[in-house]
């Protein structure tokens, strides 16, 4: 199975405010594009051709590192422009409201505890909400890390390389994660993924 650039499942513009036409033009046309052609040719003549993007990610982590890299990437992009829609963010849809209440101390808990996790990653990386042992956690990972190495299931993420964020906000790292949370999360995708990690 060959990596392929997925269509955004909105209009470039459809973001904006809080994310711009040039910030996704930029991120999905040349980053994401060029995580999937690398791969690509990472991927040519290893026995992991054929197999699904997770397999690979989970494969290449500690032994093959530029194909690690740009799977990753590639996973968690195409997770990423789903973890947003335009009027996002808004309330966390019941069940999954009710588990971050029991295992993160609630919805305002959560949200800051995820910012913050963004915040504090330094340099290039993300932050997570993740499945791990059948309850919530915030997790944060470096480059093109994600949960699935660390046995955990992603059901959100957030981008804080600085190309998923510095045209519109320069170095304001934590202005760009509120926006995230509150404006942009897509949560019925949230909710999908948790279904199904938990399932």
């Amino acid at each position: 199975m060959t990596f392929t650039l997925p269509e955004l499942p909105y209009a470039y513009d459809a973001l904006g405010p809080y994310m711009s036409k040039e910030t996704l033009e930029f991120h999905h046309d040349k980053h994401h594009k060029a995580y999937v052609d690398t791969g690509n040719k990472l991927l040519e003549g290893t026995d992991l051709q054929g197999k699904s993007v997770e397999e690979i990610v989970k494969a290449a982590y500690n032994t093959n590192q530029p194909l690690f890299n740009n799977a990753g990437q590639h996973y968690n992009h195409i997770h990423f422009w789903q973890w947003m829609k335009p009027n996002g963010g808004g309330a966390i849809p019941g069940a999954l409201a009710k588990k971050i209440d029991e295992d993160l101390g609630g919805a305002e808990k959560f949200k800051a505890d995820f910012i913050q996790a963004g915040v504090g990653q330094f340099g290039s990386g993300w932050a997570w909400l993740a499945v791990k042992d059948g309850k919530l956690a915030i997790m944060k990972t470096p480059n093109g890390e994600n949960p699935l190495v660390h046995g955990a299931k992603p059901i959100l993420g957030v981008d804080v390389w600085e190309h998923s964020y510095y045209i519109d906000y320069r170095n304001r790292r934590p202005d760009y994660l509120k926006a995230f949370i509150e404006n942009l999360v897509n949560w019925e995708h949230v909710e999908k993924m948790y279904a199904e990690a938990t399932a």
